[in-house]
């Protein structure tokens, strides 16, 4: 868009600033060919739920949802979601467990410190089914809009979610038509809400909340959604409010951006024209302790036809200035406010308790049968991170707007100018996969929408490396205002907001850079396993979740990556008290891969995670390798390999402790020493015995492709002698058992028990197993884990006996987990099962996604039980349905490479491995130039 076109569409943006002081490159991909889905489609055509007619009317400008979208209509009933119990048995089994975690919460409770796991405190907003596509970028916090127009589930301090809906935060209407005899005032939300119905209050239960959302609809594709008003609160009046966050694959810049836009298109279909008010108000309600500050900036563009007020601040009590009863009654009778507020000086102090707000109006005439477009925008900025226990980074979003207060205003203003541009890029990737017949329409649309959790999974994503200076600071600016904060039983209270609460922007002040796309130091990423269990980048769930990130911010997974390969050649010697046995140990030990990058002290103090130790997890290592090889294929990225590889060759060499045997396979230890943490193992097992020998196939892959050559044959000769052992101890002619064990369930059909052939086949190396055992497992699995619960309507069931009775040998293998579910999927469509794998999956939107479902839509948990009772809402693990997409549409480096039979005969005799680590005289000559065996890859962070 050039200046001159700019100047006549955008003739200034108002911007409403709530200043808020708390205390507190891409891949290339080729679709695979053939006729491959024949299952059910479960489509809901959006005609459905909105006329043919309103559809037309809002063809035009993206106002009209798209033809593939989760749905659901306004006075849907947002069920309590029913969370899980234990059994008496399993109760009695993690008695000892639960006293020694019950302790450990208060102890950090007594340090002002939240337990990473903490099952015993439980907010006061019971969570329900009333989630919604969450706004803004990835890194900078968050705030969801449920699917009936509510803002919640804020998390703009890390660690810390604000589940209940904040009710003051809301889009209303008004409406007068010419004569003055059609008059309408309402929330643009039903008012089906506790708390809504006082009389005489002088709050927001005076507004109007008279929208019943019969004929309203929600319609959600990730990072955009469309809330349709057919009739409501106007018979005469159709109206569109989409909503579009900045989240675009391969574009590291715009998709930090913690902002969103919401653009409302209006048809007036009566005979008299329609004056119509928009009025977009905003609360501060953030309550924390000693972090950074945050601003929040509302705004709306004015142009030739659209005018724009504002007021700078009310109150929701009656000891308030202005409130909130007289700013409605303001709009209902004028349909602005005053002009002169534009000019207002600094806001009113807060009194405890009472919330401060502000509100932006923009007004227009609708002339019959015509149409209007008025957009409002929501930004946000807390330039900083602190952990509590460690040091202060700048987000992400600071190297391009900085770190003031201001910078909440200019990345109001620069959404209203791009947010066009986000939408062409949003829809140029998407396009592809939607319009593709193949594919079925649930699948479609969950796809997108499950990457929610990329921006609501408290996601962190700093500048860079480096902690931020400490010195430094620009979080109140320092021309006439000095914002002191004050603490009243752990709320906080601004003792005023920032002034000037509205700027108008000149033509050549507008921000229109590009995407920086090219800029290498994408900084750090950080994400929750879920909500409830606050630790950072868990691994081994991580594994399931980071095709994801590989697939649309390959950079952020090898910055990932990266942070685990040093922390595995670092050792953090401190002593910590394991719950599950009660036994002591050190937090890290040198060679292993960490569960997790800490939460209190990310990449300095590791493993938060204290229910067992870790150290002697045995899926950990392999995870890390094959993670380390598939992005590596995928990518082709010769320095990254290097500068992981000697993490490579440590995690490998931590492993042979594990083979006691000396039979080339890792045992288990007769405890849940993996993933499934409840789950415990006895000698091998299929779960970890495939990861192993995944990992050393892709290991001898990686080697060779390294010039490592030493290593390579150490690898293969490892594989070959244990291949057999896996086989004959586990294969029982349909199936691999459990584990090699007496217990009841060794012979359980585990859904997960080829997740190292998945790994494999993602990678593109040669499988496993015969092609007959992994399609028998697959089938067996699908027949038994996926068929035999409520007719395959709820996903995959992580143990089943072979008699058809469902594992309940503990929690774990009687739940349904959603993310494992993802992942079989996603390995039965790399072994030419798609009907059984998007059957599989289908089970897992039924009972989460569907209208007929559960609830858990925007929130997947980690696993819910056969009669829905979930475990950990907003869950990482449920992005591996990424994982299916990947199977779908492998990537030329992957599908192009050359295949590296593992089963050839050794070119050298087998050597031992001290032998094949010392032989690197070639791979040293290689890779000299990078002196990548120099001490400073071995130096460690930890404390």
């Amino acid at each position: 868009m050039n200046g001159l076109a700019l100047k006549k569409r955008w003739r200034r943006c108002w911007v409403g600033d709530l200043g808020f002081r708390s205390g507190f490159g891409g891949l290339g991909f080729e679709m695979v060919s053939g006729n491959i889905f024949h299952c059910k489609k479960h489509s809901w055509p959006p005609e459905e739920y909105i006329s043919r007619a309103t559809l037309h009317l809002l063809d035009f400008d993206s106002a009209s949802p798209p033809e593939h979208a989760w749905r659901r209509r306004l006075n849907s009933h947002a069920n309590l979601l029913r969370e899980f119990s234990v059994t008496f048995r399993e109760a009695v089994k993690m008695i000892r467990l639960g006293l020694r975690l019950w302790s450990y919460v208060r102890e950090e409770a007594s340090h002002g410190r939240k337990a990473p796991i903490d099952p015993f405190t439980r907010e006061s907003c019971k969570p329900s089914a009333s989630q919604g596509v969450p706004l803004g970028g990835m890194g900078s916090g968050s705030i969801t809009r449920g699917f009936r127009g509510d803002f919640r589930q804020m998390q703009i301090i890390p660690g810390l979610c604000e589940p209940s809906p904040i009710m003051a935060n809301q889009f209303s209407i008004f409406i007068s038509r010419d004569g003055g005899n059609k008059k309408y005032a309402s929330v643009l939300a039903p008012g089906q809400h506790e708390g809504l119905r006082k009389p005489d209050d002088h709050g927001i239960s005076s507004w109007g909340w008279n929208l019943s959302g019969q004929h309203s609809t929600y319609h959600a594709l990730f990072p955009r959604a469309w809330t349709i008003y057919d009739g409501e609160p106007d018979p005469e009046l159709k109206i569109s409010c989409r909503q579009i966050s900045p989240f675009i694959p391969h574009n590291y810049r715009d998709s930090s951006l913690p902002v969103a836009v919401f653009v409302y298109t209006l048809v007036n279909t009566g005979k008299e024209r329609a004056k119509v008010s928009l009025l977009f108000t905003w609360a501060i309600s953030l309550r924390a302790k000693d972090n950074p500050p945050v601003t929040f900036a509302i705004a709306a563009c004015e142009t030739q036809n659209v005018d724009v007020s504002v007021l700078p601040s009310f109150g929701l009590t009656e000891q308030s200035h202005i409130t909130a009863k007289d700013m409605w009654g303001k709009m209902a009778q004028d349909g602005h406010f005053d002009r002169d507020n534009f000019h207002a000086g600094p806001s009113i102090v807060s009194s405890p308790g009472d919330a401060l707000c502000a509100a932006v109006s923009a007004s227009t005439w609708v002339e019959p049968h015509g149409k209007c477009t008025v957009a409002f925008s929501l930004a946000w900025s807390s330039p900083k991170v602190k952990f509590l226990k460690g040091s202060s980074y700048n987000r992400r979003y600071t190297k391009f707007y900085g770190t003031s207060e201001r910078s909440a205003l200019n990345l109001a203003h620069d959404a209203l100018i791009n947010y066009k541009r986000w939408e062409e890029e949003i829809e140029d990737w998407q396009n592809p996969i939607l319009n593709d017949k193949r594919l079925p329409e649930w699948y479609k649309f969950t796809l997108f929408n499950e990457l929610y959790f990329l921006v609501a999974g408290g996601t962190i994503w700093t500048e860079s490396h480096l902690p931020a200076k400490e010195e430094e600071s620009n979080w109140v600016s320092n021309h006439d205002r000095s914002v002191k904060v004050e603490t009243t039983a752990a709320r906080i209270k601004p003792a005023k907001m920032n002034g000037k609460h509205n700027i108008v922007v000149k033509h050549d002040q507008i921000n229109q850079q590009g995407p920086e796309n090219n800029c290498e130091d994408v900084g750090r990423f950080l994400y929750l396993e879920g909500i409830e269990y606050i630790m950072w980048c868990t691994y081994d769930v991580h594994f399931y979740a980071s095709f994801a990130l590989l697939a649309l911010f390959p950079k952020i997974e090898m910055s990932i990556q990266r942070d685990f390969a040093k922390a595995v050649l670092c050792e953090d010697g401190r002593k910590v008290k394991f719950l599950a046995e009660g036994n002591y140990g050190i937090r890290k030990a040198r060679g292993a891969v960490p569960h997790d990058l800490g939460t209190h002290d990310p990449w300095h103090e590791m493993n938060a995670y204290n229910i067992h130790d870790t150290s002697k997890w045995k899926d950990l290592n392999p995870k890390f390798v094959l993670q380390i090889y598939r992005d590596f294929a995928a990518t082709g990225d010769m320095s990254f390999a290097l500068d992981v590889w000697p993490s490579v060759r440590a995690a490998m060499e931590y492993m042979e402790q594990f083979d006691r045997d000396d039979d080339g396979l890792v045992e288990n230890d007769g405890f849940p020493d993996q993933t499934y943490d409840a789950w415990t193992v006895h000698g091998i097992s299929a779960y970890c015995g495939c990861l192993w020998l995944a990992a050393l196939e892709a290991a001898a892959a990686m080697a060779h492709r390294l010039g490592d050559k030493g290593f390579e044959e150490w690898c293969k000769s490892k594989f070959l002698k244990a291949k057999p052992v896996f086989e004959g101890k586990l294969w029982n002619g349909s199936y691999f058992n459990y584990d090699s064990g007496s217990s009841s369930n060794s012979r359980s059909i585990q859904a997960d028990q080829l997740a190292g052939q998945w790994y494999i086949a993602s990678s593109g190396l040669p499988p496993l197993f015969d092609d007959f055992k992994i399609k028998s497992a697959l089938q067996k699995i699908y027949d038994f884990n996926v068929m035999r619960v409520r007719g395959g309507r709820m996903g995959a069931v992580n143990g089943m006996h072979p008699n058809g009775k469902v594992d309940e040998s503990c929690m774990q293998s009687r739940e349904i987990w959603t993310g494992v579910t993802y992942g079989v999927a996603a390995t039965m469509i790399l072994a030419g099962m798609e009907e059984q794998a998007f059957a599989t999956a289908e089970g897992i939107f039924t009972a989460g996604w569907s209208e007929e479902g559960y609830g858990y839509w925007f929130q997947t948990p980690e696993g819910w039980t056969t009669d829905g009772h979930y475990r950990s809402l907003i869950y990482m693990r449920p992005l591996s349905i990424w994982a299916m997409q990947w199977a779908l549409s492998l990537p030329k480096a992957i599908l192009e490479a050359p295949g590296i039979n593992m089963m050839d005969r050794l070119h050298t005799s087998p050597l031992d491995f001290r032998a094949g680590y010392g032989d690197t005289s070639r791979f040293r000559k290689s890779a000299s130039r990078r002196s990548w065996f120099g001490n400073q890859v071995f130096q460690c962070t930890c404390k």
